[in-house]
């Protein structure tokens, strides 16, 4: 262990007869301990394998394709291996097994599995594993459990790559943000208050004027990478078909719509391949808690409905790629061409659109300058732990305005929930309102608007206006959270497809009404619920019109589309076939049953 202590960071709990020396407790129910049974199934399709110390299992920053059970000895899992930051994050020992969320999402490491002592592992590939917890569910949810609570305790404990940059900057927000949504292990280092950056900059000659930097492992060093860069470091993009390789279903957007979509085409087996811009979870992502989501009487965060969609989608062979922004939409001989604004595209037989609809900026004095710094769109804990000692505003008077005020009250001293009507209830649930009217450190200002904001480099002052006397207040700020009315996602459709005044698509008996003359004589019948004026591209959730800006409604509205998909495909058969029925291909083995 190249000299260093293999302890783990956490206090050990008095160790348990079966455990190593130094081993990290199960304290969150990350680190699971498989049965006997559960081992010997394993065992009869894998390879025992004998490690010696200081034999890599994992490597950080490779992609890891082998799933490993400590079967005797112990295994460290080490941040910055081999360097002199080197330290040990916990200690398996027998019973355990490595890997988390990255194993199944096909990106790679963020630490390095090595051996600390001799012992003898189980490895198994992944296909293997899939084979097997298809035909186990109580093995599949063990191992999806243990590894989005992995995910979480590397992102809490700030793991991963760095990002050096100054908290003023556009660009550094950018790369943070995009990493906080993607569910990314990483450090921010401050280039204003923390004093490793400057060491950091030393180190690789760069000067502050260059920065933002990514560094990671010391040997990779990214100067203002674009998204799509850090994607590609990470292994967020697969391999995705090209023009010429047209699938069965392109699903644009992956908030719940799309994922529900995915999760249903590709369990039917149609070929699904499914393109985000930012990341995955769309606006529900973003969400602290989901509280009226049925089948979650305690609730469930964004983040991990999202996780969970992605994983179902993935492992019936959906493929997902971020970020990948739609530009365009076009009929080509018989199918539709999607193209990207990184030039690339993907050509399938049909389209289902859920690119949702994002949060309507406020348009007054002084916010533009901010919008890169403390003007937020989102509430998640990227921007709260910004937020720990300042009051902040949140602006808006649905439920995403109310999650986020009591998200924000479990960090900032002081939350301002504004809003322009006279009640709360006009828009928000009740069980929220209840909630909000409860907590001590959100204070409600009905009838009121946002009328300017100022700050030097950040937020200072909110001023707000009663709209029925006209009184005016100062709110001393440093962040403002902005959730108002929606506009959908849908200016890159504008000259393709019917929308409404709103920018909403319109479908069913709307969309045909706003057809070409005799476009749905042609198909021989009517457009369908969820179809759009071009057949064989629908519309799910909250950018179509009409639809009910709920969770729950939206994973409705992704399933109802695949049936209609299917529907278009039996009036449609394949180039050269005389088949009316939908192309299927085997389904590929389940990922988690």
């Amino acid at each position: 262990m190249s000299g260093h202590d293999a302890r783990p960071r956490e206090h050990t709990a008095p160790a348990e007869p079966e455990e190593v020396p130094f081993e990290t407790p199960d304290v969150y129910g990350a680190y699971p301990r498989l049965s006997d049974d559960q081992i010997a199934r394993l065992a009869e399709h894998g390879d025992r394998r004998p490690v010696h110390p200081g034999d890599v299992l994992i490597r950080e920053g490779e992609r890891c394709e082998t799933f490993f059970v400590v079967l005797s000895g112990s295994v460290a899992v080490v941040e910055d291996h081999g360097t002199p930051d080197e330290h040990v994050l916990r200690v398996h020992g027998p019973g355990r097994f490595l890997g988390e969320l990255g194993l199944l999402h096909g990106q790679v490491a963020f630490y390095t599995a090595v051996a600390s002592e001799p012992g003898e592992v189980l490895a198994l590939s992944l296909d293997q594993l899939r084979r097997l917890v298809s035909r186990d569910p109580v093995l599949g949810d063990l191992v999806l459990r243990a590894c989005l609570g992995r995910r979480a305790l590397l992102v809490g404990q700030g793991a991963g790559f760095r990002i050096i940059g100054s908290r003023y900057s556009p660009d550094t927000r950018r790369l943070r943000e995009f990493a906080a949504r993607n569910r990314l292990p990483h450090r921010w280092v401050d280039l204003e208050t923390d004093e490793e950056a400057e060491a950091l900059l030393r180190r690789f000659g760069v000067e502050p004027e260059d920065t933002p930097l990514l560094i990671w492992r010391d040997t990779t060093l990214l100067r203002n990478p674009s998204n799509a860069e850090l994607a590609r470091l990470i292994g967020l993009t697969p391999q995705l078909p090209t023009a010429n390789g047209r699938g069965d279903l392109l699903v644009v957007g992956s908030g719940p719509a799309g994922l529900a979509a995915a999760v249903h085409a590709a369990s039917e087996g149609l070929d699904t391949t499914v393109v985000e811009a930012i990341a995955t979870g769309g606006q529900a992502g973003t969400s602290s808690r989901i509280d009226n989501c049925f089948g979650f009487p305690s609730g469930i965060s964004g983040t991990e409905l999202t996780e969970r969609g992605v994983l179902q989608a993935s492992k019936f062979g959906a493929r997902i790629s971020v970020p990948e922004e739609a530009v365009r939409l076009e009929p080509r001989d018989g199918h539709y061409a999607v193209s990207f604004a990184d030039g690339s595209e993907i050509t399938a037989r049909t389209v289902v659109l859920a690119t949702g609809a994002r949060y309507r900026r406020l348009t007054i004095p002084g916010i533009e300058r901010l919008e890169g710094t403390s003007i937020h769109y989102s509430a998640t804990v990227y921007e709260a732990q910004q937020c720990r000692t300042d009051p902040v505003a949140v602006v808006g008077g649905g439920n995403s305005a109310g999650q986020a005020a009591l998200f924000l009250a479990g960090y900032a001293p002081k939350v301002y929930l504004l809003v322009r009507g006279e009640d709360l209830g006009a828009h928000m649930s009740r069980y929220l309102i209840d909630q909000v009217e409860r907590h001590p450190r959100v204070e409600t200002l009905l009838h009121t608007e946002v009328t300017e904001v100022t700050g030097a480099q950040v937020l200072e002052v909110v001023d707000v206006a009663d709209n029925r006397t006209g009184q005016r207040r100062r709110l001393d700020v440093r962040a403002l959270f902005v959730f108002t009315g929606a506009a959908p996602n849908t200016d890159w459709l504008s000259s393709t497809l019917a929308l409404d005044n709103r920018g909403f698509v319109l479908t069913g008996a709307e969309a045909q009404a706003c057809s070409v003359s005799g476009l749905w004589e042609s198909q021989g019948r009517e457009c369908l619920t969820l179809e759009t004026s071009l057949p064989g591209v629908f519309a799910a959730g909250d950018v179509r019109r009409g639809s009910v800006k709920r969770v729950a409604s939206a994973v409705g509205e992704g399933a109802v589309s695949v049936h209609f998909v299917h529907r278009h495909l039996g009036h449609t058969p394949a180039s050269g076939t005389t088949d009316n029925s939908p192309r299927t291909r085997p389904k590929e083995s389940a990922w988690l049953g």
